[in-house]
């Protein structure tokens, strides 16, 4: 299989983040598959590709056999064939991803970031599918050379060709590199949220009950 240009790895992402996460959108308009890969949000480097853009890269990959037309709609709606075409089993799929929406990450980044497209039982799982990626031929990953001050080193994946051992942000704070900060900042956030709505509960459960909460 040739290299995947750019955008035809954002319409790849965007088509298996999609069916994980929207399944009753799934398959995706133009429409839809233009507006997940200009996301302001979960993508780096954020774009804003054009409908012909993106239907030039689904073009591409229609010839790859990584997305194909689906049936059954007055719309023209397109689907992926990812596990299929690299010969990888849905997790790794999940890391694949998760690189090409966002870019070179850790272990524990791609750990918390999969979530929603799979749930890895620890990061040492995550870093054994990343090490069967990385001998896979060709490769679909590479660890890259871990940046100064950063405690972790990242992994990108090989999709679109070779990447530079030095690319990604600087350490944040000592020992915490930006990736790993915006990582923990969203799972605060998202714990934040889940006390917020046991907190409604409670208080509702205590009002019909007539307990003083």
């Amino acid at each position: 299989m040739r290299l995947l240009t750019p955008l035809e790895a954002r319409v790849l992402g965007v088509l298996v983040e999609k069916q994980a996460t929207v399944p009753d959108t799934y398959p995706l308009s133009l429409n839809a598959l233009v507006a997940g890969c200009n996301q302001k949000t979960a993508r780096s480097p954020v774009i804003e590709a054009t409908d012909a853009e993106v239907l030039t890269a689904v073009d591409g990959l229609k010839a790859l056999s990584l997305v194909y037309e689906g049936s059954g709609s007055r719309v023209v709606k397109f689907e992926h064939n990812t596990a299929r075409v690299l010969g990888v089993p849905s997790a790794a799929v999940a890391i694949l991803t998760v690189l090409m929406l966002r870019g070179p990450q850790t272990a524990a980044e791609l750990r918390l970031n999969c979530e929603r497209l799979h749930r890895f039982a620890d990061i040492s799982s995550v870093e054994g599918f990343l090490d069967e990626l990385a001998v896979k031929d060709p490769p679909r990953v590479v660890k890259l050379a871990r940046a100064a001050g950063a405690r972790e080193a990242r992994w990108a994946h090989l999709l679109c060709g070779e990447v530079a051992a030095a690319a990604g942000p600087a350490a944040a704070t000592d020992d915490v590199s930006a990736g790993e900060l915006s990582a923990l900042k969203a799972e605060l956030a998202r714990q934040a949220g889940e006390i917020e709505s046991l907190r409604v509960l409670v208080h509702r459960m205590a009002a019909e009950l007539g307990i003083a909460s």
